[in-house]
């Protein structure tokens, strides 16, 4: 044999190793997908539950605000509640923590501060169209909106968006209830002539 032929069996054999070792490869890819999907997927669930404890947490304020719940059921309500979103909030920073996730940061505030902040900028967008008058403490405290996390950016989008659309409402029908836009002459609803 020829030095010529040895070097194309080894091609060859180089050729023929890597393909049947591709499928290896593929599996070894498959499964750092599927982790990062399982993860993504927590991440989202853990934020959809993140969002409904917040807006239960606004619509109980809400509800105590209005007189619907007796003091003492409130406290108790609103503690679970704080609870058990703050141990969601942990779940979102040891998830977003983990190795593969970027830098950790030492400064950001604790999860309680963080659902207190959140509370505190829903009751000042409350404030400003005037729901509710409730000053938000933690501990004998005020907390400032200025703890709250950085995604509490679409949080203030959609409030702002809320006052715009509110702005163009003059009111409700004093016969139906349904609501009026600065421009009725009329209820668009039951037809009532508007003052």
């Amino acid at each position: 044999m020829d030095i010529g032929s040895i070097f194309l069996i080894l091609a060859l054999l180089v050729l023929v190793g890597f393909f049947v070792s591709q499928p290896f490869l593929e599996r070894k890819q498959a499964a750092n997908v599927s982790i990062a999907n399982s993860k993504d997927h927590e991440l989202s669930s853990l934020l959809a539950e993140r969002d409904r404890v917040l807006n239960a947490l606004q619509e109980l304020d809400f509800d105590n605000a209005l007189g619907k719940i007796p003091s003492e059921d409130y406290s108790g309500q609103r503690e679970r509640l704080l609870e058990y979103g703050a141990d969601v909030l942990r779940k979102l920073d040891a998830l977003e923590n983990q190795p593969g996730n970027g830098e950790v940061s030492t400064l950001k505030p604790s999860a309680e501060d963080r659902i207190e902040a959140t509370i505190a900028a829903h009751r000042a967008d409350a404030i400003r169209v005037g729901v509710s008058t409730r000053p938000a403490t933690n501990g004998g405290k005020v907390v400032s909106a200025a703890v709250a996390a950085p995604d509490d950016d679409v949080e203030v989008m959609l409030a702002n968006r809320r006052r715009i659309l509110q702005s163009d409402t003059a009111g409700f029908c004093p016969k139906c209830g349904t609501a009026l836009q600065k421009s009725d002459k009329f209820c668009p609803k039951c037809g009532t002539k508007i003052n």
